[in-house]
């Protein structure tokens, strides 16, 4: 029998927050991630993002904080504002009954902010390691009461060269502290790291289980977060499910699905552990009876379901694990029939994804959105389908009789067509679709897709062959295909490291760390490649930021050297990637930035940094 939260020893007002957030038992990583926590070890856990593991982390160390002392007492470090945002409020929202204070510390919000925050004493710090580093550095930061260090997503902060940032960090917290590592993969270095900060850590991994659905078509489609019910929409009125069960995590977020549905005319109902047995058998009278189409429930509360009937399974929040992915979709194909489960996957959920893909042993195809023409033309084909299926059985002779009478006034063919009006409406006009797909993975996130947990340290194997391939490409093209160069006007002189920069477009583009191309440094501004479709997201993310302090205005890099005006100091010899003398006018600046060409004075020689090792 699965465990309950009360088993795992949390006292009553976490569990009262809990419940009121409607979460009904631990996932797999949580049951066993608290218990060790809470006994005080430190802990090495590798847990795909989306496993519950902000919960398994935040709810050991909401037992343990002194409400009324204003020093830290918890610092945890993520690799990117949105997730530190993020685990923030889940913090506040488990420790809500404590009235515990919490504290999102991030590049690209004022800092004179979180200076306010930071003097009237926070309990727990949650940021991004160059933020918190920079506050160590002004003295605003303590860490010497620290009791407890997480560092969230540590192969993430690996990719982003933060390793030497968190060191740097973590020599600041006392000895003593408990030290717990997450991470979706085991690089080298996250193992090094371990082992140099950790105390006899605790290992703990959740296996992947085999999936075994034959007759079950998996397929999936990628969604914004703010399209999600709109795309959900457009599915089942795409699919037209004669029976389906709509998966949701928590009990909240079924009656929030179940009130849009009903509002939207879909007929539907919910399912979670707060029904009692006589509303549970109303619930399930209806839907085995065809009276409602639609079932959202819980993976809990949809536990032993036995209706045979279900033509689709729809996880409308993606499940945590594979084991919770084959019980859910399990409810369909059933009796011999065959049957159709579809995700809905948003772009934070992708590493998970490619878990449970790895461990199913049929193909989950990818599907793109279908188009209100799609829907329409699907409409229209399952009413030719009903229309055969009536004309073949009997009961039409007072149809007959009318149509005969009005025959002498109108061709068969009009009657039929002026009869479809009436039954299908008007036919809508098909305007410009507003829903979209989220774009493509960067090529180098895309390669990845499917491999084994260990794709990390695989990529050392594979990245002499793929560097060299791509080293020939920049020696003819300067940038490599589907990337585009920005120039952004900070450099070596103003402190800066390529980590700053992954940093900060990774930040403020929500864009992911290895997506981002070559960086070079110079010593008053810096080149560096990005996606070709994401570049003016870029653009206008960094406007508004600063790095290091200082306030940048990137631009699209000039392609034509003659055209690109330059700053004397500026444009010294550098080597590109490949060691070829380059000028670097190949790398010229966005226009006004200068003026005249470049002519080799020979004193200023320019400082370069060369590529960031991790790609």
């Amino acid at each position: 029998m699965p465990v309950t939260f009360a088993e795992l020893g949390l006292n009553e007002s976490t569990l009262k927050a809990i419940s009121e957030l409607g979460y009904e038992e631990p996932t797999p990583i949580q049951e066993r991630t608290i218990r060790v926590l809470m006994e005080g070890a430190d802990v090495i856990a590798q847990a795909q993002t989306g496993t519950g593991k902000t919960a398994a982390f935040a709810l050991p160390i909401i037992e343990k904080i002194d409400p009324q002392a204003g020093a830290a007492q918890a610092l945890v470090l993520t690799p990117t504002r949105e997730l530190a945002v993020q685990v923030a409020e889940a913090f506040h929202s488990y420790g809500k009954q404590q009235r515990i204070s919490v504290l999102p510390v991030y590049g690209g919000q004022p800092i004179s902010r979180q200076l306010r925050a930071l003097s009237g004493g926070v309990q727990i710090v949650v940021g991004t390691p160059g933020r918190i580093l920079d506050h160590i550095q002004r003295g605003t930061l303590q860490l010497g009461q620290v009791r407890t260090v997480i560092l969230d997503e540590a192969d993430e902060m690996l990719d982003m060269g933060f390793i030497e940032d968190i060191e740097t960090i973590l020599k600041e917290t006392p000895e003593s502290r408990q030290t717990a590592l997450f991470s979706a993969t085991m690089p080298a270095a996250i193992v090094k790291l371990a082992q140099q900060y950790l105390h006899n850590p605790q290992r703990i991994t959740v296996q992947a289980e085999q999936l075994t659905v034959p007759l079950i078509r998996q397929v999936y489609y990628e969604v914004g977060r703010r399209d999600k019910f709109e795309v959900l929409a457009r599915i089942l009125d795409y699919e037209q499910p004669t029976s389906a069960i709509i998966f949701c995590r928590t009990k909240l977020e079924v009656d929030s699905l179940g009130e849009r549905l009903t509002a939207r005319a879909y007929a539907a109902e919910t399912l979670h552990g707060d029904l009692n047995q006589t509303q549970r058998d109303r619930v399930m009278d209806r839907f085995r009876g065809g009276q409602v189409e639609l079932l959202v429930a819980t993976d809990v509360a949809a536990r032993g379901l036995d209706v045979e009937h279900v033509s689709h399974v729809i996880n409308y929040d993606i499940p945590l694990d594979p084991q919770s992915y084959v019980h859910r979709i399990g409810r369909t194909g059933r009796a011999g029939r065959t049957g159709i489960a579809i995700t809905l996957l948003t772009p934070r959920e992708r590493r998970l994804w490619q878990m449970i893909q790895r461990s199913a042993n049929v193909p989950i195809q990818r599907l793109h959105l279908p188009t209100i023409a799609d829907v329409i033309a699907r409409r229209r084909e399952a009413f030719k389908e009903a229309l055969r299926e009536t004309i073949t059985q009997n009961g039409l002779d007072q149809y007959r009789v009318m149509a005969e009478e009005l025959s002498d006034e109108f061709s068969p063919t009009d009657l039929a067509a002026a009869a479809f009006k009436l039954l299908l409406g008007a036919t809508p006009e098909v305007t410009e679709d507003k829903l979209t797909e989220p774009e493509e993975e960067p090529r180098e996130y895309r390669d990845n897709a499917g491999r084994g947990s260990s794709d990390r340290s695989d990529r050392a194997d594979r990245g002499s062959q793929r560097g060299s391939d791509r080293r020939r490409e920049r020696d003819r093209f300067g940038v490599e295909p589907g990337m585009t160069r920005l120039y952004i006007d900070v450099g070596l002189n103003d402190g800066i490291r390529p980590a700053d920069l992954v940093g900060a477009i990774a930040n403020e583009a929500n864009i992911p760390g290895r997506a981002i191309g070559a960086i070079d440094l110079f010593d008053h501004f810096s080149l560096v490649d990005v996606p070709a479709n994401q570049a003016q997201q870029v653009i206008e993310a960094l406007k508004t930021t600063k790095i290091r302090g200082r306030k940048i205005s990137p631009a699209l890099a000039r392609p034509n050297k003659e055209s690109a005006p330059r700053r004397r100091e500026d444009t010294k010899r550098v080597s590109d990637r490949a060691g070829t003398g380059v000028d670097a006018g190949d790398h010229p600046l966005p226009k006004g930035k200068g003026k005249g060409k470049h002519k080799d004075g020979g004193k200023d020689k320019d400082r370069r940094v060369g590529k960031r090792k991790h790609k």
